[in-house]
């Protein structure tokens, strides 16, 4: 029970301290837009997920939430990095840790519930989007039938273990000192840019997605890819081109299919809840560095400045004077006044 408290009293401090900041509404409100223009008029000059040939799948719940989480598994990861990143920095730097270290919480324990906070921002920015997917696809009215499962399990199949793998990389980001501040940044969007360029150079060739069989890449990109050329096949009865696209502005639709149901693999799920796993390990692994990360803070830096170093030698005169106790105290103050 007390372990249980502690780990909620820390997702709670950090879920209040997130939200009362701009980022995170900033955030939420462009999601909210995006999601908006995911689902666009059917006489829409442009789309945003589209097939090979222009086509898409009808506004189904299905649809509107294979929509979303595509384009959330690209830019939510990147921009939920810099929203969600910081935690520990700011426990660092206010010696927050300080104070949590003395109580039986362990470090594992404490990493998790970091990890923990950033997830639930995560699905709390999901939840309002596929809210507003929801009144999109009503508005659209292309199909007004509401399927909550198949709204949503595009979302924890896709979304949410590449965001796994992005809270875990918040969480070395803000332990290991040289990447807390600009560099980290930096580094983060060139890793973001060289994950989407490996697995995306992989669409390029489809008979590596379709022989890819349960593993796929933190996105989903190369497991929704299959299944889109394989319904499509299935649909039409005839060979289909390779190919899609997330967020192509200039390509009118040509063709609307249906996609009631997205069908899933038991081997999928596992490949997808992998991610997850590996997520969750790489945030316990961290545990060890903890105190470490810690006593390299700024509050740290400053206790072991270069103030009074100079004054060194002092120890070595004073030294024999430092006979009794009155003469303890006495060349006690005179080290303290001389090295302020």
């Amino acid at each position: 029970m007390g372990a249980r408290h502690r780990f909620v009293a820390i997702l709670w401090a950090d879920l209040r301290e997130r939200t009362r900041g701009a980022r995170f509404w900033v955030m939420l409100l462009g999601m909210s837009m995006l999601a908006w223009a995911c689902i666009p008029p059917p006489d829409s000059s442009y789309t945003i997920l589209s097939l090979a040939g222009g086509a898409r799948g009808a506004y189904s719940s299905a649809w509107v939430g294979m929509a979303l989480a595509m384009v959330s598994s690209v830019l939510l990861n990147l921009g939920g990095f810099y929203l969600v990143r910081g935690t520990l920095v700011r426990d660092f730097d206010t010696r927050v840790w300080q104070l949590l270290v003395a109580t039986p919480m362990t470090r594992g324990g404490y990493l998790l519930a970091k990890w923990a906070s950033h997830m639930v921002i995560f699905v709390v920015i999901i939840v309002v989007a596929l809210g507003v997917g929801v009144v999109a696809q009503l508005v659209r009215a292309e199909d007004r039938s509401i399927d909550l499962f198949e709204l949503v399990k595009p979302a924890l199949l896709l979304s949410l273990p590449g965001l796994a793998v992005t809270s875990m990389a918040a969480i070395w980001f803000d332990l290991l000192p040289f990447l807390r501040r600009t560099a980290g940044n930096v580094l983060f969007f060139l890793v973001w840019l060289a994950v989407l360029g490996v697995f995306g150079s992989r669409l390029d060739v489809p008979s590596s997605v379709l022989q890819a069989g349960w593993v796929s890449d933190p996105g989903g990109m190369v497991l929704a890819a299959r299944d889109f050329h394989r319904v499509r096949e299935a649909q039409t009865g005839l060979p289909q081109r390779f190919a899609f696209a997330v967020g192509s502005p200039r390509k009118p639709v040509q063709v609307v299919f249906p996609w009631k149901h997205w069908p899933v693999r038991a081997m999928d799920v596992l490949g997808r809840l992998l991610w997850v796993a590996f997520a969750v390990g790489g945030v316990l692994l961290a545990a060890p560095w903890l105190d470490w990360a810690a006593s390299r803070g700024p509050a740290t830096a400053l206790a072991t400045s270069r103030s009074g170093r100079r004054l060194r030698w002092l120890d070595r005169v004073l030294q024999p004077l430092s006979r009794g106790r009155v003469a303890n105290v006495a060349v006690a103050e005179l080290k303290l006044y001389l090295r302020d």
